[in-house]
């Protein structure tokens, strides 16, 4: 080692207290740190799993399921309803459109465990290809669908807009908004336009949906 009085340092000499300092100080530190190690730790652990109960097309069904499970997911890997369909899982192209609750909603964007005690309707449970409902059949008859992956959505969007209308719920083209609206092309196509046709089926669809209007009226 250097003489004390002597100022010089070399490049060897620094190096040599460099490392002594790091060995002597590497344990203080991994002990300081442990702490939020093991608080980390016990963040990431095992995931919160919570039980949720809700009545699907008419029968109650419990879950035990991830808090973090979507209503999408619960339906299609859980209850195995595979007709509500995952598009974009992002809530843009309303593939898994179901009713809840009379009201129509993305399942992708909602957690299932948010819907307990819920009514809710996916396509399986409108109507069956022996017994249909009546926008399912309108669907067939005026070729609202080519390759039918959007259609489970568009059929749970459609009905739940005509229930819109009738309960009066204005849309952005209603030109009266306190005046009950009316069942237009304008109108249907600003109510499905959240539910995306990549086959651009869209005026077949305004057309099955404008009979089954007829129908109820």
């Amino acid at each position: 080692m250097p003489n004390p009085g002597d100022l010089t340092l070399s490049r060897r000499h620094l190096l040599i207290g460099a490392t002594s300092a790091a060995v002597t100080t590497a344990p203080t530190l991994a002990k300081a740190q442990a702490p939020v190690a093991n608080a980390q730790a016990a963040t990431v652990g095992a995931p919160s799993i919570s039980k949720v109960s809700f009545l699907v097309n008419g029968k109650p069904r419990d879950l035990q399921l991830d808090t973090r499970t979507t209503l999408l997911d619960a339906l299609r890997e859980h209850l195995h309803l595979p007709g509500t369909k995952k598009g974009c899982d992002h809530g843009q192209c309303g593939a898994c459109t179901v009713i809840v609750g009379g009201r129509r909603i993305n399942s992708c964007l909602t957690l299932a465990v948010m819907h307990e005690g819920d009514k809710i309707t996916t396509i399986e449970g409108l109507g069956t290809p022996e017994n249909q409902h009546p926008m399912q059949s309108a669907f067939v008859k005026h070729d609202g669908y080519q390759c039918g992956y959007c259609t489970p959505g568009q059929v749970c969007s459609a009905v739940a807009v005509l229930d819109e209308i009738k309960a009066g719920i204005p849309s952005h083209v209603s030109a009266d908004l306190l005046a009950p609206p009316q069942i237009t092309a304008v109108e249907l196509r600003e109510r499905m336009s959240g539910n995306i046709c990549r086959c651009g089926a869209y005026s077949n669809i305004v057309d099955a949906i404008t009979e089954v209007s007829g129908r109820k009226a």
